[in-house]
C-alpha cells in the first residue's frame, strides 16, 4: 500500500489516499488471477504507455517552467487570482494580445465571445455563449469560472465571492451554464482592469453587490 501511495499521491495532485490505495490493492486481490493469452505482450504494451505518459509528463514541465520563466516580461499581475496557472495566463495573453487595441471590458467581452450580462425575468435570459468569437478565449475563460466556484476538500470554495454569486443566479432561477457564463462575464472585467492597469487580484467580500 505503501509504494503505490508513492506512487500515486503525486501524480494525482495528492487526490489520493491511502486509504483508496488499499481500495484498490482488495480489488485487484478480489479479482483473482486475470492472466490472459498473451500475458507477456499485454504486459510489454502497458509498460510501453506508461513510458509514453512519463515522457509526455516530463515535456509538459519542461513547457510551463519554459512559459514560469517567460511570463515576468510581460508584468502580468493574472496569477494573483486564485486558481489561475502560469499555463493559464499564458493562454489568456496569447489570444488577448495587446489589452490597449480594446477600449473597455464590452469589446473584449464580445471579442471573446461571451454574452454581455442580461438578467431577464424568471431567469429565461439569452445568458448563453456567442457562436461568434475567438472560442478559445472563450473556452478558457469559462473554465476559469469553473475554478472560481470550486470547493476543497474540506467544503470550502475557492472564491467565496464567485461562489456566493453563482448560488444567487441559482436561487433566480439561471441554469448552471447560465450562471458560469455570468461569472465569466465578470472574469473579463476584472482581467481587462488587471491588464490595463497592472494591478494584483483583490479578493471580493462576499457582501459586495455584484447583481
Amino acid at each position: 500500500m505503501e509504494e503505490l501511495a508513492e506512487e500515486l499521491i503525486p501524480v494525482s495532485h495528492n487526490q489520493f489516499s491511502t486509504r483508496k490505495c488499499q481500495i484498490i490493492l482488495d480489488a485487484v486481490k478480489a479479482d483473482g488471477d486475470t492472466t490472459r493469452d498473451y500475458q507477456p505482450e499485454r504486459d510489454e504494451i502497458t509498460r510501453g504507455l506508461v513510458k509514453d505518459v512519463r515522457h509526455y509528463v516530463a515535456q509538459i514541465e519542461e513547457v510551463d517552467k519554459a512559459i514560469a520563466d517567460f511570463l515576468p516580461r510581460f508584468e502580468c499581475t493574472l496569477n494573483t487570482i486564485p486558481g489561475v496557472s502560469d499555463t493559464t495566463v499564458a493562454k489568456l495573453l496569447s489570444e488577448i494580445g495587446d489589452i490597449r487595441r480594446f477600449p473597455n471590458a464590452d469589446k473584449l467581452a464580445n471579442f471573446a465571445g461571451i454574452a454581455p450580462v442580461n438578467f431577464s425575468s424568471a431567469g429565461k435570459g439569452d445568458d448563453k455563449p456567442s457562436k461568434q468569437g475567438n472560442r478559445r478565449l472563450q473556452g478558457t475563460i469559462y473554465f476559469l469560472a469553473i475554478q472560481m466556484i470550486q470547493l476543497s476538500s474540506k467544503g470550502l470554495p475557492r472564491n467565496p465571492a464567485f461562489y456566493a454569486y453563482y448560488q444567487r443566479q441559482l436561487a433566480r432561477g439561471k441554469s448552471k451554464p447560465q450562471a458560469l457564463i455570468l461569472i465569466s462575464r465578470r472574469l473579463i472585467s476584472i482581467i481587462y482592469g488587471m491588464l490595463k492597469n497592472k494591478t494584483e487580484y483583490v479578493m471580493p467580500k462576499v457582501q459586495d453587490n455584484w447583481d
